[in-house]
């Protein structure tokens, strides 16, 4: 690797670049950073309002409690206490500096009519790739890409199934009041009819076992690899890496067993199974808003960021972008390059003057202040 023509070698200033007026006025608009005890406040108000709201939704999606089902009441309360945790988490995770100006940029870019009106495509293909089939995770290894994808696609299709369910939104009557008709209704209305011992109506009332079936290896391989693997053992912590792959892992096998004591063992240890799957559930609802599960609520945002890169490209196609200042090279588009600096400087990093540098000539400008620094007095 050649080194790059040792001309004038740059210091970066101590006091940093000139900030563009629009990040200025951007920078201004930002608010000032609340306390704790604010921030607490104000999400626990967030949290109840949101709470408050699908109690409301559960309460008419139902028509009135009509549908409701009070098996499932345990769930039903699970999932109120999930959509505060949720509400409250994410209000405290936008109020730091860094992710405010994430929420914004990503989502500002999400819904901006600008973007769709240039870049039509681009936003739905995002989805697909970035959020439904995550192909960035291939990059490092096809195996965590595989088994993250069942995991995903497993627990999507349980959350589409268990929620409006819990909620007594979705109900399944049966359409004669004998033989193996059925109507799966939505808010009341019927969506459609259907055969119970046929294809449909099998995939119908399995749903949930073929959930199980894709999360168990995908949930195992990631489980598996926590035990093996140097680099994962190393920063692992056992509440926020391996208790929710054992907890997906529970719901999944004792929602097998239901069936199979259903189908097989006549309703044997039936009782038993309920209340261990309804306990592992509730936990993980709870548990969702606090732990490593938290980072399905955060990725919407980063798929607008990903929008944000890709719509500032396209337009500084054909124009110039923002260069290396010791060798050249081009680093990304100015409005990312000012975003990174503005988040720099929202997080009173100090660091924002590097953001002008390329990857490889930060290390040459570390590696030269370590030799003449520290080294030195070792010469």
């Amino acid at each position: 690797m050649t080194e790059p023509p040792q001309t004038a070698e740059p210091t970066p200033p101590t006091g940093g670049p000139a900030p563009a007026s629009g990040a200025t006025d951007a920078a201004a608009a930002d608010p000032p950073t609340q306390s704790p005890g604010a921030v607490r406040r104000r999400a626990s108000l967030v949290g109840a309002v949101v709470s408050a709201l699908l109690i409301v939704a559960i309460v008419l999606g139902s028509r009135l409690l009509r549908d409701f089902d009070s098996a499932l009441l345990p769930y039903a309360v699970a999932t109120v206490f999930l959509a505060f945790g949720v509400a409250y988490r994410y209000t405290v995770w936008i109020s730091a500096p860094g992710a405010r100006r994430l929420f914004r940029k990503g989502w500002g870019s999400f819904f901006s009519v600008a973007n769709f009106r240039r870049a039509p495509t681009a936003l739905p293909r995002m989805i697909a790739t970035y959020l439904g089939f995550q192909k960035f995770l291939g990059a490092r290894s096809h195996a965590r890409w595989a088994a993250h994808q069942l995991i995903f696609w497993g627990c999507l299709l349980a959350a589409a199934i268990t929620f409006p369910l819990t909620w007594g939104w979705f109900t399944f009557t049966s359409s004669t009041g004998a033989g193996p008709g059925y109507e799966m209704r939505i808010w009341g209305f019927k969506v459609l009819g259907f055969d119970s011992l046929g294809i449909l109506g099998w995939l119908m009332f399995h749903g949930l076992d073929i959930a199980a079936v894709l999360v168990i290896p995908g949930a195992g391989y990631f489980l598996w690899r926590r035990m093996k693997d140097r680099g994962a053992i190393t920063g692992q912590r056992f509440a926020y890496d391996l208790v929710p792959l054992l907890a997906l892992i529970v719901i999944s096998v004792t929602g097998l067993l239901l069936t199979f004591s259903s189908i097989f063992l006549h309703g044997g240890g039936y009782e038993f199974l309920a209340v261990l799957h309804m306990v592992s559930v509730v936990f993980t609802l709870i548990y969702i808003p606090f732990g490593k599960f938290f980072h399905i609520v955060q990725r919407p945002a980063a798929v607008g960021m990903q929008l944000f890169k890709y719509t500032s490209r396209r337009k500084d196609e054909g124009g110039e972008v923002f260069t290396c200042r010791r060798c050249g090279q081009a680093i990304d588009t100015a409005p990312y390059v000012e975003n990174l600096q503005g988040t720099m400087r929202d997080l009173d990093l100090g660091f924002e003057d590097w953001a002008e540098y390329c990857p490889r000539c930060k290390r040459v400008l570390r590696g030269t202040a370590y030799l003449d620094h520290v080294k030195k007095g070792f010469k």
